[in-house]
């Protein structure tokens, strides 16, 4: 979840001629932020999913140790999160966009060099930091755009909706390079390559969004937060972080147990991420109007659906719909949170706002990887997971249903 400020300036927002239309002004950056979610989400946090099954054959893990290494990643976020206003505070968000992409891209790469378990995790983490410092920083110039623009729905839409180029790149790439299990390494070699080629093009097309460090941590600094009225949605989304992961972390492990080949796992998760893509436009009017906890509640009950699909049938059909439901709906689900702060409180408020759904987020996230894996490990096996994925994604609904508008905060 991203932190989100005050709108740059009118001189350092529109880089057009006067009169330009400031929506097209701002699609050429928008597209750069988009792919800097490619890296800090698509290629370093979701790429695992296609990556766990040969490494668990080839170091011989259990389930449980294979979701252990996405909670080792969702630690390392929410870390970086939690540090993240500080590092805004003193640092501009531009640069601490392209410093968290850059350090992905080599950590991803070393993902390919070791083969230790604790290394492992170890770099997991450190990659959940950096991804964590990309994608706060990318929000925060992406809320900026979205102010100046009066386009917010689908510019905030396009950067989330970026992470679904990221999952298409892993989607296209693992299978070239893990032909057999030992070969994993070289995926992680090829992601870091990719990655390094998305940051300097968002470093190309972002030279303009430059501001003042500090801007963010001075206007959220005078006033605090009560946790209290946002209850019901912060509940609803913890749920979310609890049931989504656990789903992106062992689909293609449950399609490959069920018998689906290489080349339909490799359809499925292309059709999931074109969906992340998609995204943006399909939900664009839902998120401009999201005030209360319905679009929260809508968005997680779609996911539950989806995630139940493949436990139900293994059949290419009900499975590609869920991957393409699921794909153009969770992103979705954490731009609703950013809408409903951005229309619920006032601008000061906004970094507060986000980094409490940050908490809770990065909370479900850390337990949903190893309680999948252990479910997994126990009767009933990888079905039993994703049955509580969905359990947990109904019951974020249901939660979420409870939130209700906020009167407007001095």
């Amino acid at each position: 979840m991203p932190l989100m400020s005050r709108p740059l300036p009118p001189s350092q927002a529109a880089a057009a001629a006067p009169g330009a239309d400031p929506l097209a002004a701002s699609l050429a950056p928008a597209l750069g932020l988009a792919l800097s979610a490619a890296v800090s989400l698509g290629l370093a946090r979701f790429s695992y999913a296609l990556l766990l099954p040969p490494m668990a054959a080839d170091l011989h893990w259990n389930w449980f140790t294979g979701g252990a290494m996405n909670t080792a990643n969702a630690a390392g976020y929410l870390l970086g999160a939690l540090l993240a206003p500080r590092a805004l505070a003193r640092h501009d968000a531009r640069g601490l966009l392209l410093g968290g992409g850059f350090a992905a891209a080599l950590l991803l790469a070393l993902h390919g060099a070791v083969r230790h378990d604790a290394l492992l995790a170890a770099l997991r983490l450190l990659t959940g930091v950096a991804s964590a410092a990309s994608f706060v920083s990318g929000g925060l110039m992406a809320a900026r755009l979205a102010a100046q623009s009066g386009h917010a729905g689908l510019l905030l839409g396009l950067y989330y909706g970026g992470t679904g180029l990221g999952i298409v790149a892993s989607a296209l790439l693992v299978p070239l390079a893990v032909a057999t299990p030992p070969d994993w390494p070289w995926a992680w070699l090829a992601l870091g390559a990719a990655a390094l080629a998305a940051t300097l093009s968002t470093a190309a097309t972002t030279r303009r969004l430059r501001a003042a460090p500090g801007a963010s941590a001075a206007a959220g600094a005078r006033e605090r937060l009560h946790w209290g009225p946002l209850a019901f949605a912060l509940a609803g989304y913890l749920m979310f972080g609890l049931g989504y992961i656990g789903y992106m972390s062992f689909i293609i492990a449950l399609l490959r147990e069920q018998g689906l080949s290489s080349g339909w796992r490799t359809g499925f998760y292309v059709l999931l991420g074109a969906g992340v893509v998609a995204s943006s436009w399909l939900w664009a009017g839902l998120l401009q109007r999201a005030r209360a906890g319905g679009a929260l509640a809508l968005l997680n009950g779609l996911l539950a659906l989806a995630t139940l699909l493949p436990v139900l049938s293994a059949h290419p059909l009900p499975v590609f719909v869920s991957g393409a439901v699921f794909g153009a709906v969770f992103l979705s689900v954490v731009a609703s949170t950013t809408a409903l702060v951005r229309r619920n409180l006032p601008p000061a408020l906004w970094p507060a706002g986000i980094a409490a759904f940050t908490i809770v987020f990065a909370a479900g996230q850390i337990a949903g990887p190893t309680l999948v894996g252990w479910l997994a490990d126990g009767p009933g096996g990888l079905p039993r997971g994703f049955i509580c994925s969905a359990a947990a994604l109904a019951l974020g609904a249901v939660l979420a249903l409870g939130q209700r508008p906020l009167k407007p905060q001095a």
